[in-house]
């Protein structure tokens, strides 16, 4: 974990909820995609735990959504306005797992950490998207420039497969597709659902990266704890990422 002053170069909309945000500073923390950035706000007393969707040479970029008046004030965050940022957090993917033909799956504000694995795969993976509607997706001209097969899937059907991220992959699985390792990072429902599916009925393993409210971020608080096969673990030291072969499913 290191902390610094990051200074916004770029803050735009995306979609009518999410927003893009790059950071200019030293990024040396961050070690693996996966891993999560915190950011202090200025009259508000629990940082913004914020995965990382993207790493250069002196920057981080991070996709959040405006879920609270946190997120919200950072909509009019101005370029050029300093932020107090603890960088390097969480444990990230393990890409040595993947194996020749990786699945990546994601949802909603679950997407954005995606991004940079893809980017670290040499072999092109495969990538499945979920929204709810069209006027929600984002990003998928930039996972296709990274070299990533990109399948959308909307709960409404106004945009790419209609149904959900389990939906899409049955269908690559009637084209005969196979798969090597999943990685997938998204809500609750989602991550059971693929767990369910990709991991216990096609027998996949795979790598889950949790979304959970985090009190101080780093382990220190136990806020964030979570059962395991292995006792509890907390998200933000000992994940966000879990194997699948380690998650125990409260019910």
């Amino acid at each position: 974990m290191k902390q610094g002053l990051f200074t916004i170069s770029e803050n735009r909309q995306l979609t009518p909820s999410t927003w893009l945000m790059k950071l200019d500073g030293d990024v040396s923390g961050i070690t693996a995609p996966g891993q999560f950035i915190n950011i202090k706000l200025d009259g508000h007393f629990l940082r913004r735990p914020i995965s990382v969707c993207n790493v250069e040479e002196g920057s981080v970029t991070i996709i959040y959504k405006v879920l609270g008046k946190g997120t919200d004030e950072m909509t009019r965050f101005e370029t050029g306005k300093e932020l107090d940022v603890l960088t390097g957090l969480g444990n990230g993917y393990d890409l040595s797992e993947a194996g020749d033909t990786p699945l990546l799956i994601g949802g909603g504000v679950g997407i954005p950490p995606l991004y940079l694995t893809a980017r670290c795969f040499r072999n092109h993976p495969t990538v499945i998207l979920g929204f709810n509607s069209a006027d929600e997706v984002y990003y998928v001209k930039e996972f296709r420039r990274a070299g990533a097969k990109v399948i959308v899937a909307t709960a409404d059907g106004s945009s790419g497969i209609s149904g959900t991220v389990i939906d899409a992959f049955k269908v690559l699985l009637g084209r005969g597709e196979t798969f090597t390792h999943f990685y997938t990072c998204g809500p609750g429902p989602m991550l059971k659902a693929v767990y369910d599916e990709v991991y216990e009925k096609a027998g996949i393993s795979g790598q889950m990266s949790f979304e959970e409210r985090m009190g101080c971020g780093f382990g220190a608080c136990m806020g964030c704890s979570m059962k395991t096969k292995y006792g509890n673990k907390r998200i933000c030291k000992d994940g966000p990422v879990f194997r699948t072969e380690e998650i125990l499913w409260q019910k």
